[in-house]
């Protein structure tokens, strides 16, 4: 390096980088004299191109051997140490000596590479390099060249090992070996440029290990304690040195719908002084090798000091064992995560298991909190608003600037609505090749139901809205309690009620409904459905939504005494369905018209029964005048009184003659007549299977004519 560039250097890493490669390039400097000392054909212009018979008698009587020791170059060496531990002690952070440190790294594989890095910060050592080796054409140090300038001898087994599989240089990708089809002492050294990039003050990551990276948020501190204790210092060396007793290096975090192992792990990686590298492993590309990326991964988190939290762990599950342990058995402080249970064949270490905690309804809202700062509605109850929403803290600084680019958007200030559509957008999209998502849009002014039935819904809308402070804050549910779901059954006839009741409770509580489509669902073939119902519920708990199972007793009927392989099936089928149940955490409401062919056991699974009678006259006459609307014309003759006590009809019956009336007035251009009407009616009686009795339709039978 010249003087004049090294003194316009403030940075104290980069100069300790510089000054070492000063001492690689004296060493140059020595190898090049004693090849003119002993080269007679020095002059000639065509050297390195070819060998000439002098060249051959003088290799053949030449001994090989290293170098003497230079004890001025070792008195440099000392200099220029002894600078970088007055830097350090400063405060300085040595790149090169942070390096060695998370490498393990002796000066022998420190010189090494330095010497093969060296071409790409100073160009002048790639032809000095092919003087030395005698070959323009090789502009990169050998391993032999290596060798010769660290002074060692080319046969020795030590040296060798330093650049061969099982050496830190080789194995962390610090340095790569080329050409394996030449001789060992002629493969050519090449420091890839991550490395050389990070030594000279580079943070930019490698592009592979930047395609799956991601900005982990951070979980809640005290969650993070148990997790801390096991990465403390006493275990691990820190970024700035420590002692290391032999423990695991590997962590397994097993995660539930509303927890993140990936935040957990960030908290703690915080708190005991480490960066955090997260990678989402849903980013890997089918052609990708993964035991590059596991390396390359380890590489940037030794040289950054981070620690390596990926997931999920099912992602490398379907690439088989060899990809689970590439990441597993990596050499770096590693965290993965994922939802199965951890097992002893995924690595030969053991690692430390834990489960991530789901956060109660208080830390849900100091999340919230956190993420929208000064931004928080002032008459906002988070806490309560927000509880039912189970989201991991990536989710929620997600949810937060969602909701802040859709108030923008609007040009609306910050409110509960913009928070419930920015935690909604969160939901994965799994469930909806399952099930019919619907964003509700109806609430409890637009449902028309008897006092007992409405006030069983609003108790239901109750224990959904605060079922997370009672269970997990107050303990209600017990240490043994398992069941941390609420399920409902909607009974009664068709057309009374029950779909539009489910909607309202969702648009309560700000959350989408889905619908599960039966012919998603059955399947002739046997274990199939029980699949298909896992699948469902396995994306349902990964969603903040209702879950309507409408027509339920198709798959929750009662189960029978064994007479053939059916019945014993369609049995495994329910009890499946129970089991299921009680293990799930989300909000169902089952929607029947016959309860009484509903297996008795569901009965003590239901947090809820909410009968949906027929609508007696008056919630009927209170039916007609919603479902006309207030915008459709009206004629003069509608009589809605009559309607409302002639014909006993639900609610979905009465919508549907409405609708038919009305596009027969939109026909004739006029406005709704009562004929329309008593017309609608009689076409609902006949779908309906009902007799059309001339005393039920009174004086307006005639327009039946």
């Amino acid at each position: 390096m010249s003087a004049p560039a090294l003194t316009a250097v403030t940075d104290p890493s980069l100069i300790h980088v510089l000054r070492r490669l000063e001492l690689i390039e004296a060493r140059v400097r020595a190898a090049g004299a004693r090849r003119r000392a002993t080269d007679p054909e020095t002059d000639d212009r065509f050297r390195g191109l070819y060998i000439s018979q002098v060249h051959v008698d003088r290799l053949l009587a030449k001994k090989s051997g290293p170098a003497a020791p230079d004890a001025g170059a070792a008195k440099d060496l000392g200099e220029i140490e002894a600078a970088a531990d007055a830097a350090e002690r400063e405060g300085a952070d040595l790149r090169l000596r942070r390096l060695a440190r998370n490498f393990h790294l002796d000066e022998i594989d420190i010189e090494l590479l330095l010497i093969a890095m060296a071409p790409d910060v100073d160009a002048r050592f790639e032809r000095l390099y092919g003087y030395l080796q005698d070959d323009v054409s090789r502009r990169r140090a050998s391993i032999g060249l290596g060798l010769e300038l660290c002074g060692l001898p080319s046969s020795s087994a030590f040296a060798r090992s330093r650049l061969a599989a099982g050496s830190p240089l080789v194995d962390e990708y610090l340095v790569q070996v080329e050409e394996h089809e030449r001789p060992v002492l002629t493969r050519p050294l090449r420091v890839p440029d991550r490395v050389a990039a990070h030594l000279l003050g580079s943070d930019i990551a490698d592009p592979v290990v930047a395609a799956l990276a991601y900005q982990c948020e951070h979980a809640m501190p005290e969650q993070a304690a148990t997790l801390v204790r096991w990465m403390g210092e006493a275990h691990f060396p820190s970024p700035s040195g420590g002692r290391q007793d032999g423990g695991s290096k590997l962590a397994y975090i097993r995660e539930r719908p509303g927890a993140s192992g990936a935040a957990l792990a960030s908290t703690a990686f915080a708190q005991v002084g480490r960066a955090t590298l997260a990678l989402d492993l849903e980013r890997l590309r089918p052609e990708d090798d993964v035991s590059l990326v596991a390396a390359l991964s380890a590489r940037e988190a030794g040289l950054t000091g981070a620690g390596i939290v990926a997931g999920s762990v099912e992602v490398l599950i379907t690439r088989g064992l060899p990809a689970v342990r590439a990441f597993s058995e990596m050499p770096a402080l590693v965290v993965l995560v994922g939802a199965r249970s951890w097992d002893p064949g995924w690595a030969r270490d053991v690692p430390f298991i834990c489960e991530a905690p789901i956060p109660d309804a208080r830390q849900r809202a100091e999340l919230w909190r956190r993420n929208l700062n000064d931004d928080t509605p002032p008459s906002l109850d988070l806490a309560g608003t927000m509880a039912q929403f189970r989201l991991t803290a990536e989710q929620v600084h997600r949810a937060a600037r969602s909701a802040r680019m859709e108030a923008h958007a609007r040009e609306v200030p910050l409110d509960e609505e913009e928070l419930k559509a920015g935690a909604r957008a969160q939901n994965a999209a799994g469930l909806e090749r399952l099930a019919r998502r619907i964003q509700p849009a109806v609430g409890f002014a637009d449902l028309v139901l008897p006092p007992d039935t409405m006030a069983q819904l609003k108790e239901l809308l109750t224990r959904a809205r605060h079922r997370e402070q009672v269970l997990d804050v107050w303990k209600m549910g017990g240490p043994s309690a398992r069941r941390r779901g609420l399920t409902a059954l909607f009974a009664g006839p068709s057309g009374t009620g029950k779909t539009m009741a489910a909607e309202v409770l969702a648009k309560e509580l700000g959350l989408d409904l889905y619908t599960v489509d039966l012919a998603t669902v059955v399947d002739k073939y046997v274990g199939e459905t029980e699949k298909n119902l896992d699948r469902i519920f396995a994306e349902a708990e990964r969603v903040n939504g209702v879950i309507l199972f409408d027509e339920a007793d198709a798959l929750f009927g009662k189960r029978s005494e064994v007479s053939d392989a059916h019945d014993r099936y369609a049995n495994v089928e329910v009890a499946y369905l129970l089991q299921r149940m009680e293990l799930f955490d989300g909000i169902a409401i089952l929607a029947t018209n016959l309860r009484a062919n509903l297996d008795e056991a569901f009965t003590r699974r239901l947090d809820s029964l909410v009968d949906f009678p027929e609508p007696e006259a008056e919630y009927r006459r209170r039916l007609w005048g919603r479902s006309l609307g207030t915008n459709m014309p009206r004629a003069a003759d509608l009589d809605l009184e009559f309607l409302a006590e002639s014909f006993k009809l639900s609610g979905g019956a009465i919508r549907n003659i409405a609708v038919a009336a009305a596009y027969a007035a939109a026909e004739a251009k006029h406005p709704l007549e009562m004929a329309d009407l008593v017309r609608a009616t009689q076409r609902e009686y006949m779908k309906l299977g009902r007799m059309v009795v001339e005393s039920e339709f009174g004086p307006y039978y005639h327009f039946l004519g």
